[in-house]
């Protein structure tokens, strides 16, 4: 992939385009965003829950099953057969979300929890793809 740095201004004005030439960086996304690919997933979020983490409906959640969470790590679990994406508060063992408009969850012992991994980076898409769009439903 081939990233073209552009600084964006409101303004309009008679010069040539900023990209008109541009530097290749020789960047890969793969290498920018996954630390460990043979342990790593990719995931979409849904719901409202996580926005105060800047986690939004739709985003694109990278997930790593090889790093160990940390009290206030953002995770995605398996609840009682429900994929989730939540902070985890280890002390307590409860599931929280980042908005207090929804309640904290206890993990009670007869509850069936698995943790899939921890959230290192979320992608938001301003243009959404169809195939994403068709696996939604």
């Amino acid at each position: 992939m081939k990233v073209i740095p552009i600084y964006i201004e409101a303004g309009i004005s008679g010069f040539e385009s900023p990209a008109a030439e541009y530097k290749e960086l020789g960047l890969s996304l793969d290498k920018l965003l996954i630390r460990h690919p043979n342990a790593t997933f990719i995931g979409q979020a849904s719901g409202e829950s996580m926005q105060g983490v800047g986690i939004f409906d739709g985003d694109l959640l990278i997930v790593d099953r090889s790093l160990t969470a940390r009290n206030g790590d953002v995770i995605v679990a398996n609840y009682n057969g429900c994929f989730v994406c939540k902070l985890i508060d280890k002390k307590q063992a409860r599931l929280l979300s980042a908005s207090k408009d929804f309640a904290p969850v206890s993990i009670k012992p007869e509850d069936d929890f698995q943790l899939e991994g921890i959230v290192t980076r979320s992608i938001r898409l301003h243009h959404q793809a169809p195939e994403l769009t068709a696996c939604m439903h």
